[in-house]
């Protein structure tokens, strides 16, 4: 990180076009990309040669202008991922001043990228924005003194003391995308945890990029130190063209293989180099008064492309009054607003990093960042139709990619999720097919506690509440500071004695399931003393309540397709109730009046003539009885 320091942060300016006939190409780079080469010279390196159609994103002619992050890997004798932020802008050829002969289209599209040393993607953009709008503004495309001035600016401007800081946030709100995937978030944050096989899928790309990259940063420092190792990759042959997925494994993971038993001897050894004592007092029992069988995933059909596992039992509601201990109802109150626990802290100044001695990242005195994108499992903000062939890679053996193409998103055998961001809150979906990764998922009842405790304070108007470290309380930094509480909390709790009772509020089968990731084996191989000033146990760990249930229900409606469809038919009903009651309300007056005179006379005769009175004939006299019931008037005909 020093050496980065002292070269400067950006690497290379670059202008990609669109040729009519040779497509994406670059036109000029600043310093020439290939040492010795002209500054026009559209020659690159073979690990960069995807670099056009990075910048020059698939279907930009749909749009006046658009951002693209995207990740290049290093090139040779570097160690680092090479991280590129493109604006994009077209305009019509005609009010050009200086008009190239090869420019034979109506209108000219072009992007101005920057490859930088560093993730600062936000700071990055908001310079090149307005750098890329005056360079199309001289409508001269051969005027790159501007482009030079960039170079030197942004070197001047842009060091690693802005990984420090919350600038590295810029563009990236947390709270919009709470208030957009909601308590699906915690789901997008499981998946990655687990290192699955990840595609976002939304237009235009700078919605795209921002959506995953936003993700990313609720991960304790991800985006600052944990993607240098993110886009390493060999292209090689596809599986599908010599071999079977069964036979291959990957070197890398057949080096760091290890079975559960050794997982398990590995916690024990760890568990000895922490003196238990001097953890916080843990003897407060979290037993549960509601049997945890009622909150397993429902089974779902593979076809459903919803989340089918949010979905509560129908036999829970029948037998739940028999099982919640009423002296306990009040436990958790999600309706309070008060916090379970302490603030956390924001991860600024929490001490010096080190190179971690597995994971080869920078990492802070709890072994943070972890371990994620390292090893073949690659951070693709942007992903090329070019690059198509990695998702099948031998090489890769995950991703968390990003694509506007329809293509990736028709091949689902090549994704374990795919989440389509769309533009709609009602539309944002998780689609997952395989059930066995739908278990792993399922949000447990501490789970969902935390995740609407965030939906609250993100989408409730409440008195703005500034806390020292995180910010405006329900504010972007005190969202990833609520996620970096539960990562520690998650990471103090699988170094316990009693570890799978204070994992069981993770749920189970994701703890397992996590336990063999790369990310976990390299962290748990490593001592990180400071995890014993952290309090294990889920941030909102405690007793079942009906306030769970609640929010249980709460979430199936709303994220599962048999929830929305019933949720559907109460509106519809509700709608033609409304109406029903309008035109009840029409006939109020003849009604009344009608009612009056036969409750006065008391007699059949009179009754049916009430209903000739109110222009009823036969069915009249049932229609009459509904107002009566609608209306609650009860009377005995016989007088």
């Amino acid at each position: 990180m020093d050496s980065q320091c002292k070269e400067g942060p950006v690497l290379h300016i670059v202008v990609v076009g669109f040729h009519h006939k040779k497509g994406c190409q670059v036109e000029f780079s600043y310093p020439p990309i290939i040492p010795g080469a002209g500054h026009d010279s559209n020659t690159l390196p073979e690990e960069w040669k995807y670099l056009p159609f990075l910048a020059l994103p698939d279907g930009a002619h749909n749009h006046q202008e658009d951002t693209v992050y995207f990740h290049l890997p290093p090139l040779d004798g570097q160690q680092k991922c090479v991280y590129g932020v493109s604006c994009y802008r077209q305009m019509e050829a005609k009010v050009l001043k200086v008009r190239e002969a090869d420019i034979t289209r109506e209108t000219v599209q072009k992007s101005v990228c920057v490859l930088s040393r560093l993730p600062l993607f936000g700071l990055i953009q908001a310079k090149l924005q307005l750098i890329t709008h005056a360079y199309f503004e001289e409508k001269d495309f051969s005027q790159i003194s501007i482009l030079k001035e960039l170079y030197d600016h942004m070197n001047r401007s842009l060091s690693c003391t802005a990984l420090e800081g919350s600038q590295i946030y810029l563009g990236l709100s947390a709270r919009d995308l709470i208030l957009h995937f909601k308590h699906k978030v915690l789901i997008l944050f499981k998946l990655i945890l687990l290192e699955k096989k990840i595609l976002f899928y939304v237009t235009p790309v700078k919605r795209l990029v921002e959506t995953l990259m936003t993700v990313l940063s609720l991960f304790p420092g991800i985006i600052e130190h944990g993607l240098a190792d993110s886009s390493h990759y060999q292209p090689r042959r596809s599986i599908s063209e010599d071999f079977s997925s069964a036979e291959i494994k990957s070197a890398d993971e057949e080096s760091l293989s290890m079975s559960t038993t050794d997982i398990t001897n590995i916690s024990k050894e760890l568990e000895g180099r922490y003196d238990v004592s001097d953890q916080p007092d843990q003897s407060k029992p979290c037993n549960t008064t509601l049997d945890t069988h009622y909150l397993q995933p429902h089974a779902g059909s593979l076809l459903d492309s919803e989340c089918e596992w949010e979905t509560l039992e129908p036999h829970v509601m029948d037998e739940m009054e028999g099982k919640v201990d009423i002296t306990h109802l009040n436990t958790f109150d999600t309706d309070s607003g008060l916090p379970i626990t302490v603030q956390p802290q924001s991860a600024t100044g929490q001490g010096m990093l080190s190179s971690g001695l597995v994971s080869g990242l920078q990492e802070d005195q709890y072994g943070l960042p972890l371990a994620v994108f390292t090893k073949g499992y690659l951070c693709m903000p942007y992903m090329a139709l070019q690059q198509h062939h990695l998702l099948s890679d031998i090489s890769v053996r995950g991703f968390v990619a990003g694509a506007t193409n329809i293509l990736f998103r028709q091949q689902r055998h090549l994704s374990d999720a795919i989440v389509d961001v769309s533009t709609s809150v009602d539309e944002a979906r998780i689609q997952i097919h395989d059930p066995e990764l739908r278990k792993m998922l399922y949000l447990s009842t501490a789970d969902l506690r935390f995740a609407d405790y965030l939906v609250k304070h993100v989408t409730e108007n409440k008195e703005d509440v500034f806390l020292d470290g995180t910010g405006w309380e329900g504010g972007d930094e005190w969202i990833r500071a609520q996620f970096g509480l539960y990562v520690h909390s998650l990471l103090s709790s699988a170094l316990q004695q009693d570890h799978e009772r204070l994992l069981a509020d993770y749920g189970t089968a994701f703890t397992s399931a996590w336990k063999i990731t790369h990310n976990y084996r390299v962290w748990i191989s490593n001592k990180h003393p400071a995890m014993a000033n952290i309090t294990p146990g889920h941030p909102f760990q405690g007793q079942y309540s009906v306030a769970d249930v609640k929010i249980r229900l709460s979430h199936s409606m709303q994220n599962s397709e048999r929830g929305k469809k019933f949720g559907n038919a109460v509106m519809s009903t509700s709608r033609s109730v409304v109406q029903t009651g309008k035109a009840v309300g029409k006939m109020d007056n003849r009604l009344n009046c009608s009612l009056s005179w036969l409750f006065k006379t008391s007699s059949i005769k009179n009754y049916r003539a009430c209903c000739v009175l109110m222009n009823l004939q036969c069915s009249g006299v049932f229609l009459l009885l509904l107002l009566l019931f609608l209306h609650g008037c009860s009377f005995d005909l016989v007088a």
